[in-house]
């Protein structure tokens, strides 16, 4: 990755390389933080945080489920998120937000360890590229809401994605679908996913365990614009395989298109999908006035 010069932590901006933490710390061991996944575009105005907002909310709902602390109020973590864009100088780039539970106490509760919130910016393309996403359906099913609260965003539950990833790529695949215990889709292992026939887009919704995405919501919202009807419902895994298309999106995804599923070809971008894809494009790079709303100008 591309390292970039300034990490916020707690309060200061600190040098890239020196932005570390104990071996010991309550995190690394219990998976105990939460984080966000914020981008940055280059608009005509100059560069802005899209939907930041939305992602801060989200941020410190994780906080309260998974039971942190968090020490910094919203008008403070947009304040921050601002200035260490603005510090290292950024036309577009990602942002990631975690808060974790540091080093203090060794022990699963460790009520005693501090809060520590952390935020690095650096330039990162789209996660899945351009081109057309081989996916495939995961051996490993999505974590179920009855064991871990899926609607935080929080590292712990990761490591399913994290398996069901690299079993995608050792496969050959470019990415996975999982699906839950009950056999529905639930998500990929980053990105929401839709699919689309006969011109109704549908995509799972949290009660699969399916994260409620920032992005997904986005999608809904310029089909709204676009006369295109979306909704969420459960979807089985033939659901896929009859789609007259199928795409994923998400904050490092952006919108991007699926050309098989299983190795079952669909092709595409299909015309929805495009559609769709351009209009989220407008809309990030404030070409569109109606969403101008979601953008928050990065200023030193």
């Amino acid at each position: 990755m591309e390292e970039a010069e300034w990490v916020w932590m707690d309060g200061t901006l600190v040098p890239w390389g020196e932005a570390k933490v104990h071996v010991l710390t309550h995190a690394l061991h219990y998976g105990t933080a939460v984080f966000e996944g914020t981008r940055v575009f280059a608009t005509p105005r100059g560069p802005a945080a899209f939907r930041l907002d939305e992602h801060l909310e989200r941020l410190v709902r994780s906080t309260r489920m998974i039971g942190l602390t968090l020490p910094y109020t919203m008008d403070e973590l947009r304040a921050a998120t601002l200035a260490t864009v603005a510090a290292n100088g950024h036309p577009a780039c990602y942002i990631r937000h975690l808060v974790h539970r540091g080093y203090g106490e060794m022990g699963i509760a460790a009520r005693g360890c501090p809060t520590v919130v952390s935020i690095a910016s650096w330039s990162w393309g789209p996660l899945l590229g351009t081109g057309g996403v081989r996916l495939m359906t995961s051996s490993w099913r999505r974590n179920d809401h009855t064991v871990v609260p899926t609607a935080a965003k929080a590292t712990g539950p990761y490591l399913n994605s994290v398996m069901a990833k690299n079993e995608a790529l050792d496969a050959g695949y470019d990415e996975a679908v999982l699906l839950n215990a009950a056999g529905y889709v639930s998500e990929c292992t980053g990105a929401n996913i839709f699919v689309v026939r006969d011109g109704l887009l549908a995509t799972p919704p949290s009660s699969a365990g399916a994260l409620d995405g920032i992005t997904q919501d986005t999608v809904e919202r310029l089909a709204a614009g676009l006369g295109l009807r979306a909704e969420r419902r459960e979807l089985l895994r033939s659901d896929l395989y009859v789609a007259d298309e199928v795409f994923v999106c998400g904050t490092g995804a952006g919108i991007a298109h699926v050309s098989s599923v299983d190795r079952r070809e669909l092709g595409g971008p299909g015309p929805v999908t495009a559609k769709l894809a351009d209009a989220y494009d407008a809309a990030v790079h404030g070409r569109d006035d109606r969403y101008r709303s979601w953008l928050t100008p990065i200023t030193a």
